[in-house]
């Protein structure tokens, strides 16, 4: 099993930046890709960003240019956003994304707000 711990939303204005962090802890072995998604009141879940245990990161072209995933570590991983948008605010969840054996797993974080406000 798989804990996934997610931080960092807070309130911000339009044009402003915010960080958020996000920890797996438990069995992390065969963790092979973390990233973020977002939900907004109505509407469904969306990808924002991933990242792989090479390095490798996708983005939703509605953040591109604007936000940057990063990792330091198998199980750590955090996401830089600037420049935010009211269209941005959502709740942030954070995914892991788990290969064991024939076996592949989902883990989501509790999710962390962020508000887009003037």
């Amino acid at each position: 099993q798989v804990r996934v711990v997610d931080s960092g939303g807070g309130l911000v204005q339009p044009g402003g930046s915010l960080r958020l962090s996000c920890a797996a802890s438990g069995s992390i072995f065969g963790i092979n890709v973390m990233g973020w998604y977002r939900q907004a009141p109505g509407k469904e879940r969306d990808l924002v960003a991933t990242i792989t245990t090479y390095g490798k990161t996708n983005y939703a072209d509605s953040v591109k240019g604007r936000f940057t995933i990063s990792r330091d570590s198998t199980n750590t991983v955090y996401l830089q956003m600037n420049n935010l948008k009211f269209e941005d605010a959502a709740v942030y969840y954070c995914n892991v994304h788990r290969t064991a054996g024939r076996y592949e797993y989902d883990y989501w974080g509790q999710g962390t707000q962020v508000t887009v406000s003037s």
